[in-house]
């Protein structure tokens, strides 16, 4: 805590008070407490720190650099604390005496501090001007670090920008509207100018955070195979340097970005290092995570037993981080896989557990989506839909969490920035976090940003699996699928593009529901009408503002395959009447 709280320009805070107010025997009260402030934030406490540095205020001194140390300081105290306003006012009162003093540096770093609050604070054109202060500044007196710093911080203005204009709507990477483009353009060109000057100065940390946000904003932009190609840059870094956390978040982004590209193999291997880092860092909350992805990432590749193993292990995991959200997360997984595997009982088992957490969180549109796979595969089973399953023998498996228990954050999924369930859920969900949770990170490379869209996307398709079941008919109105690949024993979809992704996912899911009614004749009949940051970046990470790290994509693309396979039940099923009608009728 200590070496972090130091990047908070503390030591060098503390030097001026030492320096300047020894001279000041009026001022000595004031130094004192200025410096056990200085303690306390560096040991972490930063509201008692806070209280001494007003207290100093109080005591009076008559050296304005003195005074402007401790309104630095106190508006980093406050930034930590959460107190965007507060900070702000005394980064302001920093800025004013600088400007008084014409200290040039101290300008810089005050505009540089102003500008990260502004931009947490979402106001990013006043944020924007202050950094491009911090710029000039730096430049005019050939400080190369604080110009890097600058750098920096301007393409998280942007940055962040953008991904609040691309909240707007429902845009998958690279189809955001030409606004998001532009910021997300700028904060490009600022962190490949951080990147070029780290790489002259030779800051191997520096440069890692460059390639880790450069990566996330090409993920963003659609760019996946810039971005695959600054993640890995970011990842041969992290491995040099032996920094374990940021060779995890490379490995989670890597894997979202191979899924946009169909390369399905290579994500599984970068999620399953990420799952045995986050085994050996302890984190439970992306271990659960990495979970998630590898289930959905086999179910992609029609893995169906291995995505149901992973997905148990994610059930497992939220259940002890005490998350209802992701436990229903996992049973909706859970209901998906084993149908996949013709285990209807138990899938009809987790489809209404997913029913009574949906219901439990008030999440409307799970509810909808769990309703009718509860009556899918009760009609696939031949019982009433109201028929309640017993439970899986497996206790592995078995929910034991009440459905009265109090809801809390969903800690399994909250580093991403990337996963929401439904758009209802998540948003009462956020009520409960901090309200600048997602929107900015002081840092965005330090929060697997593309996560928070990449999961995100899960979200919108419950609802986006109800619209086209409704719009699908219309049977000219739906894409041509592709060849099975079951046939050609080819796991991969197609490289080629994005269409023929979604057509091959589309495909599997409605596949498996074709081999269930074949197998069911007699059922069927009985079922008639069947539907189925510089300075900011550096500050402590407690009460982080994240999905999520991204943000936390595929899982939308297994979303909408939900609605693929109810298009082709709905379309069959008379088919499938009208020859047996035909045959009956010639028979008489």
């Amino acid at each position: 805590m200590s070496s972090i709280l130091n990047k908070m320009s503390l030591s060098a805070s503390a030097e001026n008070l030492s320096t300047d107010a020894q001279s000041c025997d009026g001022g000595s009260m004031c130094l004192e407490l200025a410096l056990e402030g200085e303690r306390l934030c560096k040991a972490g406490d930063c509201r008692a720190g806070v209280a001494f540095f007003q207290a100093a205020i109080q005591a009076g001194t008559d050296d304005l650099r003195t005074l402007s140390a401790i309104y630095s300081q106190l508006g980093n105290a406050y930034f930590y604390l959460g107190d965007y306003t507060k900070a702000m006012q005394y980064h302001k009162h920093d800025l004013t005496l600088a400007r008084t003093m014409n200290d040039k540096l101290g300008e810089a770093k005050a505009s540089g501090n102003l500008g990260n609050t502004l931009k947490v604070m979402g106001k990013f054109n006043e944020a924007i001007q202050c950094c491009k202060r911090h710029l000039e500044i730096s430049r005019t007196l050939g400080d190369r670090l604080s110009e890097g710093r600058a750098l920096y911080n301007l393409g998280n203005v942007y940055h962040a920008q953008g991904k609040q204009l691309g909240r707007v709507g429902q845009n998958d990477p690279g189809h955001f509207p030409q606004e998001v483009r532009d910021c997300l353009l700028q904060a490009v060109a600022y962190y490949e100018e951080n990147l070029e000057l780290m790489r002259s100065l030779g800051d191997r940390q520096a440069m890692g955070r460059a390639c880790g946000n450069l990566g996330n904003t090409c993920y963003l932009l659609g760019d996946f195979t810039r971005a695959i190609r600054y993640h890995t840059e970011r990842l041969r870094i992290a491995q040099e340097v032996e920094d374990r956390a940021a060779e995890r978040r490379a490995n989670s982004n890597l894997g979202n970005s191979h899924i946009f590209l169909g390369q399905f193999e290579n994500a599984a291997e970068h999620y399953k290092r990420t799952l045995a880092l986050a085994e050996e860092l302890g984190d439970a909350a992306v271990e659960a995570q990495a979970c998630y992805s590898l289930g959905n990432t086999y179910t992609l590749l029609r893995e169906y037993r291995i995505a149901e193993e992973y997905h148990a292990r994610h059930l497992s995991a939220a259940r002890k981080l005490q998350d209802r959200v992701g436990e229903g997360r996992a049973c909706w997984s859970l209901g998906n896989a084993h149908a996949a595997l013709g285990n209807h009982e138990k899938a009809l088992y987790f489809a209404k557990e997913h029913y009574n957490i949906s219901k439990e969180l008030g999440d409307v549109l799970g509810m909808a989506t769990a309703q009718m796979n509860i009556g899918d595969l009760c009609k696939v089973l031949g019982l009433p839909v109201d028929a309640t399953p017993s439970p899986p023998q497996d206790s592995a498996t078995a929910p034991r969490t009440p459905f009265n228990a109090l809801r809390v954050r969903r800690q399994s999924m909250e580093q991403l920035s990337l996963i929401k369930i439904t758009p209802d859920a998540k948003k009462r969900e956020g009520e409960d976090n901090s309200k600048e949770r997602e929107m900015i990170r002081g840092e965005s490379e330090e929060g697997d940003n593309p996560s928070e869209m990449f999961m995100e996307l899960v979200a919108r398709c419950q609802s986006d699996r109800m619209d086209e079941q409704r719009a699908s008919l219309d049977k000219e109105n739906r894409p041509r699928k592709l060849q099975r690949s079951a046939s050609s024993g080819n796991k991969n979809p197609p490289p080629d593009g994005m269409l023929e992704m979604l057509n091959m996912i589309s495909e599997l899911q409605s596949e498996r529901m074709d081999s269930q009614r074949a197998e069911l004749r007699p059922v069927q009949k009985t079922s008639k009408g069947s539907r189925l940051d510089d300075q900011r970046s550096e500050l402590p990470a407690a009460k982080p503002k994240e999905r999520p790290q991204l943000d936390d994509d595929f899982f939308a693309f297994i979303m909408r395959a939900q609605a693929g396979r109810m298009e082709d039940q709905r379309a069959s099923i008379p088919l499938k009447e009208s020859v047996s009608n035909k045959a009956s009728n010639s028979k008489k």
